[in-house]
């Protein structure tokens, strides 16, 4: 089937994504296999397309569609049948039909993690999505999210920034641009070596509430795992979280203070037993490695050499104090720290002034913070 065929099945009355994946399991021939198999109404419209496309309603999407790859360079329709389809979409029960898409076709090259987490990130959460961001693109892995206000944008920035390799999945058109504050990000991505647009919906469609929730499984469904970097316990990121179980990909989860509101959702993950704790890029790297053998390749002496060292991760095996492993971008009180650390007050007051002397650490209003190493 060619895109002007897989354009029409997906614009079919009384169907779905669902549904045609139904129809699909059963390898129907095309066209006589599918006007066999269809209901009714949709076969009807499909009969009227096949032999008199100028008066099916059909045509008008084929024809928008046609106009807008026209329009601008880098525009693509995406379907089963194109050597750029993403084979993982097949595993989930309602996969697309089509994805419009518009950018660097080879960002769904090579394997995939999506990264999502609160629209309200604190600075930790911040510092956090833009570190696995940018260690995962430089170990060749792509940044995969929904470029919503917070994590999503704050990753899928840093992914650019750092040269790798970013998708967008929209809940609306690829040529609409939301949020607003996002459209620098979106040019980005539609333009920049690695970056990528894509959407089930097609151009000019205006987001609307109940896309997103559907938006989260192309996601999800596009990638090998999913890192929560930050999420309330009533977030939507837990939603993502929920369609990767689902899927059967695995989840992760960054720790967070259990004073911060926004890592909440996080602990709670953590709590059920439903995702791995991520400490660094080299946990899920590990934890994915049987998923992505197909897809990674052996990073070379060179290579290494090249790619900087983690500006800050969770991994202590070069921090000068072990006191570092219980600090974060949330102030901790220095009776917790005692409480966690086990040591004296007086020893622990004496630790806090020989890092915050070596720009480890500093006081703030509520307890003492881990300082971002660049």
């Amino acid at each position: 089937m060619d895109a002007q065929a897989w354009l029409v099945v997906n614009a079919l009355p009384s169907m779905g994504a669902l549904r045609i994946a139904q129809l699909l399991a059963r390898q129907p021939q095309w066209p006589e296999g599918w006007l066999a198999a269809l209901p009714s109404r949709a076969a009807s419209e499909l009969r009227l397309w096949l032999e008199h496309p100028d008066r099916s309603p059909l045509q008008k999407v084929i024809d928008e569609t046609e106009a807008w790859q026209q329009s601008g360079p880098s525009r693509h329709v995406l379907h089963r049948d194109h050597p750029a389809w993403p084979a993982l979409l097949n595993e989930l029960p309602d996969p697309p039909v089509v994805l419009w898409a518009q950018g660097d076709l080879s960002a769904l090259e090579g394997p995939k993690l999506a990264m999502v987490g609160t629209r309200r990130p604190t600075g930790e959460g911040t510092h956090n999505a833009q570190t696995f961001a940018r260690d995962l693109v430089r170990r060749g892995w792509c940044v995969i999210s929904g470029m919503a206000l917070g994590v999503d944008g704050v990753a899928q920035r840093a992914a650019l920034n750092a040269g790798g390799r970013t998708i967008a999945v929209l809940g609306c058109g690829v040529d609409v641009i939301y949020p607003a504050s996002h459209r620098d990000l979106h040019e980005q991505l539609s333009s920049l070596p690695g970056g990528l647009v894509v959407s089930e919906h097609p151009p000019g469609t205006l987001a609307r509430p109940a896309f997103f929730p559907r938006r989260n499984r192309i996601v999800t469904g596009l990638s090998l795992g999913t890192l929560v970097v930050e999420a309330t316990e009533k977030s939507g990121s837990l939603v993502s979280a929920r369609l990767t179980l689902e899927q059967n990909r695995e989840l992760f989860v960054l720790p967070g203070s259990l004073h911060n509101v926004q890592a909440r959702g996080c602990l709670a993950l953590l709590r059920q037993g439903t995702a791995h704790l991520a400490c660094s890029v080299d946990d899920i790297i590990t934890d994915l490695g049987h998923w992505a053998e197909a897809f990674i390749q052996p990073a070379t002496e060179d290579k290494l050499s090249e790619q900087e060292p983690p500006s800050d991760s969770f991994s202590d095996d070069n921090l000068p104090d072990s006191l570092l492993t219980s600090l974060s971008a949330t102030p901790t009180p220095i009776d917790l720290l005692v409480h966690s650390t086990g040591v004296s007050v007086s020893d622990c007051q004496q630790r806090l002034l020989m890092l915050e002397l070596e720009g480890w650490v500093t006081q703030q209003a509520g307890g003492w913070v881990r300082l971002p190493r660049s």
